[in-house]
């Protein structure tokens, strides 16, 4: 199993990184390395106080609205998550390499790191972090699709669309454009979701 989680993370962050590193490549390869041009480095933090306070805000607002939309709405037989139901502490490594390089990594990558900052440069950063929240929820609500009332797919789609736009607004404005607080934070989140399903249920 871990093996397999292994192999599935390392694609998923390929893929994922796909036209990212072509648009790098046609544009930006004799200006700067690939993984700084999406913001994968080290975070400038310059008040470490107001940026912990925002750094536990963010994790609630990624964790509050989408646990209730689960508990009151959603089936949670389809999350992903659910793949570590009842394996406790066997399932550690795996849900490990789930949430924090299958989904938190390929996705900041892919959604902060690509999508916010080539749209902040182009449009500014207020509409590039609304429109890259628009895609990110819209993305996740269109894996329920076909399972979920369109009023359901609606609340996932704003419920993880301010998740989005509360971890552009860490790494733009209080990281020094470091993905890496949104990626700690998308990964704790993600973590959270998995512990549950491997104690809980």
């Amino acid at each position: 199993m871990i093996f397999e989680n292994l192999i599935s993370a390392i694609l998923q962050v390929m893929l994922f990184s796909i036209i990212p590193f072509i648009w790098w490549f046609c544009t930006a390869k004799k200006k700067q390395s690939f993984l700084t041009w999406l913001g994968l480095r080290k975070p400038i933090i310059e008040n470490k106080r107001r940026y912990a306070m925002f750094f536990v805000l963010s994790i609630v607002v990624l964790l509050v609205p989408n646990s209730a939309l689960v508990y009151f709405y959603i089936d949670s037989s389809l999350l992903a998550p659910n793949q570590f139901a009842g394996l406790g502490f066997a399932a550690v490594i795996p849900a490990l390499l789930y949430a924090v390089i299958q989904t938190a990594l390929s996705e900041e990558l892919l959604f902060r790191g690509f999508l916010l900052k080539r749209l902040a440069n182009s449009f500014g950063f207020h509409a590039g972090n609304i429109v890259q929240s628009i895609v990110f929820g819209s993305v996740h609500g269109a894996m329920l699709w076909s399972v979920l009332p369109v009023h359901i797919i609606l609340l996932v789609v704003g419920c993880t669309g301010l998740a989005g736009y509360v971890m552009g607004w860490m790494n733009e404005r209080l990281a020094g454009g470091s993905i890496v607080a949104s990626w700690t934070i998308h990964a704790i989140g993600n973590l959270l979701a998995a512990g549950f399903f491997m104690f809980l249920f």
